[in-house]
């Protein structure tokens, strides 16, 4: 049984920094594309950043680049999303992606519940 498990939310000011966790478990990385996504109140689910699977190249959407940093630890099992520079914008909640790339793994796609991130002074 696949679960992801994010941690690491909360309130912080503009300007501050979190570093969201994601902690995996029932799956290998090296089969995954995993990325962090987040949802604003009253808006779509919208990609901010996603880490492919064997080599570990990144690709960030427009809005972070340069402020937000994706990284995993394979041993651990674990994604993160530092989170610098902080915008009242960059408030929502934000969810871990699991999905398939690998052909043993392909078309498989797993969310976790969310962790939320409040930006306000």
């Amino acid at each position: 049984q696949v679960q992801l498990v994010e941690s690491g939310g909360g309130l912080v000011q503009p300007g501050g920094s979190l570093r969201l966790s994601c902690a995996a478990s029932g799956l290998t990385f090296t089969g995954y594309t995993m990325s962090w996504y987040r949802q604003a109140p009253g808006k779509e689910r919208d990609f901010v950043a996603l880490i492919e699977p064997l080599i570990g190249g990144t690709t960030y959407s427009d809005s972070v680049v340069g402020r937000f940093t994706i990284s995993r630890d394979i041993a651990k099992n674990t994604l993160y999303l530092q989170l610098n520079s902080l915008k009242p914008e960059d408030t929502a909640v934000y969810y871990c992606n699991a999905r398939g790339t690998l052909p043993t793994v392909l078309g498989r796609d797993y969310w976790g519940q969310g962790t939320q991130v409040t930006v306000s002074s």
